[in-house]
């Protein structure tokens, strides 16, 4: 009956016929049990944007959590759908979980030039302005958001977080850095763009001196982040449970030995970030809950049980 009504929702939304200045969904899609599928139409973007959604059962209104990608966008194996358990785990929660799959190397934000690797996505716009009030209409939520990002979207969320006060009522920032302004965070930045999608970051925010580099730093703006919910971890660098033979893996996990000398020195250098970003909430007397175990490399595994653990905070957020 639920799946009946969505579909009804979704026909009535699709029917509306909007005009195409207007963000608009064209088409929601039943796959199996809680998942479906939903394409917007971003005049931001001038293009279509698939998503992975999870519908809770039931049927009353509910919250939305956003749930970002990595750096591949979501457009290759490295994903939330592909590598977690995010499907099962989020089957009894009363929430709408909604992952857009692209913005491979994009940092989830509004580029300020077109590059001609990658033209000039829009995605803080697309996520902020236009996504939010199609998801609301099409899913019938209560209107009520979080945000959650892993990796290079860990720190789009506190970023999306600050541009869009009220926007979320709860962020989860795992294995990401909240610095965007320092020489050494710009170098990593270039370089997760460089590799991700081919694009030049001078096209994003600018040459290193430009003021867009501050204007997206969370750790100068963290003040704006008051009176949000705020999960933020990383794990240090060690290998730990997931970075064994023994240990379960996914298709398309990148070979082990990758996992643990590469994953281990980035998740490394986000721990160094979030143990920052930890000391400039607490000196601002900003609440958050940090986790920062002793061992984990930058893999999903560990990203799945941080999500579990972050999930309370943001249902929290969401409930208040």
């Amino acid at each position: 009956m639920f799946a009946v009504a969505l579909v009804a929702s979704a026909v009535s939304v699709l029917g509306a016929t909007p005009a195409s200045a207007d963000a608009h969904v064209t088409s929601l899609d039943h796959v199996e049990g809680s998942r479906w599928t939903m394409t917007v139409y971003s005049p931001a973007m001038g293009r279509e944007i698939p998503l992975d959604v999870i519908r809770p059962a039931g049927g009353a209104p509910a919250p939305t959590l956003y749930l970002l990608n990595g750096a591949g966008g979501g457009e290759d194996g490295a994903n939330w759908q592909s590598q977690t358990d995010v499907v099962d785990f989020f089957a009894d929660k009363n929430v709408n979980v909604v992952t857009p799959a692209q913005g491979l190397g994009s940092y989830y934000t509004d580029w300020i030039a077109r590059d001609p690797v990658v033209g000039q996505p829009m995605w803080a716009t697309f996520l902020t302005d236009e996504l939010p009030g199609v998801v609301n209409g099409a899913l019938g939520t209560n209107g009520r958001n979080a945000v959650a990002g892993v990796s290079m979207s860990a720190t789009s969320v506190l970023d999306l977080a600050i541009d869009r006060p009220g926007l979320y009522d709860g962020v989860a920032s795992l294995s990401g850095c909240a610095r965007t302004a320092t020489p050494e965070a710009q170098l990593a930045i270039r370089g997760v763009v460089r590799v991700a999608n081919g694009g030049n970051a001078d096209n994003m925010w600018g040459p290193p001196n430009a003021p867009a580099w501050l204007d997206h730093d969370p750790y100068l703006r963290a003040e704006e982040l008051r009176g949000t919910e705020l999960y933020i971890s990383s794990g240090s660098g060690l290998p730990g449970r997931f970075d064994t033979p023994e240990a379960p893996r996914h298709a398309g996990a990148p070979p082990l030995l990758d996992q643990i000398l590469v994953g281990g020195a980035i998740e490394a250098a986000t721990r160094y970030c979030t143990v920052s970003m930890a000391d400039r909430l607490r000196d601002l007397g900003i609440p958050a809950t940090i986790d920062l175990p002793g061992d984990g490399t930058h893999s999903w595994l560990y990203w799945q049980d941080q999500l579990h653990k972050a999930w309370p905070v943001l249902a929290q957020s969401v409930t208040r």
